[in-house]
């Protein structure tokens, strides 16, 4: 599976800018892709004011991943803002070449920000099954939490979406390879780079790691789109041969 990695500043609670700024760096793929993954809230920055940003699963955003999914012939995923039912959510939407999309509401809020405070949690972990590779997306301070991420689908892919500051990045980066060693899976990461309105730095480091922990991308710093290819066969062989995760403890959730 090829997969481009989108990392970009971001325009402060502007969609239309961020939305003309992604898509020009999209536009600009010129080899086929299977999955473009964008930023955590790529329309606005990770923004508390959702009633200022919030769009609905019908808006112009979703319309617009729809119309890229279906010209660049991929699926595209990233979070943005959601308004439904009266709440707000932190919503990771997985857009899918025909237009069908299937969605994430980011479970674990990140309190220091008062993010609980404004938005609505998830509570159900979403498996999307893409192109004959099983994926589990994630948000950003989801990364802090081992146990909801616990491989028990036999998932093959694990997403991470982020507007995650510099000034943790040692966190970051240490996190996405343990995730990826104990939960024998691929683990992909996407950080915005640039500032933002309440002045903390993003430094990006996207990043991708194989299934024992190896870098198949070291975290890089530079704006723009990077591609890695993961390969099945090599997830596959690995897990036969070390079969770590029949091993696993089992547990329930509450």
């Amino acid at each position: 599976m090829k997969i481009a990695l989108v990392q970009s500043a971001l325009s402060w609670e502007n969609a239309e800018k961020n939305r003309k700024k992604l898509g020009e760096k999209i536009n600009a793929i010129t080899e086929s892709i299977d999955l473009i993954i964008l930023p955590e809230m790529f329309t606005s920055g990770f923004t508390m004011q959702p009633n200022i940003v919030a769009e609905t699963m019908q808006g112009e955003t979703i319309i617009w991943l729809k119309q890229l999914a279906k010209d660049k012939n991929c699926a595209i995923t990233g979070s943005l803002v959601i308004s439904e039912n009266g709440n707000f959510y932190n919503r990771l939407v997985f857009v899918f070449p025909t237009g069908e999309i299937q969605f994430y509401n980011k479970k674990h809020l990140f309190t220091l920000a008062g993010e609980d405070e404004v938005y609505t949690a998830g509570d159900k972990k979403l498996i999307v099954e893409y192109n004959g590779w099983k994926i589990c997306p994630l948000i950003c301070y989801d990364l802090r939490f081992p146990v909801f991420a616990r491989n028990v689908e036999e998932y093959d892919v694990l997403l991470y979406v982020a507007n995650w500051p510099k000034v943790r990045i040692n966190a970051w980066d240490a996190l996405l390879k343990a995730r990826a060693i104990e939960n024998m899976s691929y683990v992909v990461g996407v950080n915005r780079i640039g500032e933002d309105a309440n002045k903390f730095e993003y430094n990006g480091h996207s990043q991708g790691i194989n299934f024992m922990g190896d870098y198949i991308l070291e975290p890089v710093e530079i704006k723009g789109v990077i591609i890695i290819e993961l390969n099945k066969a090599e997830l596959l062989l690995a897990r036969d041969r070390f079969n770590f995760l029949s091993d696993q403890d089992s547990f329930s959730l509450k």
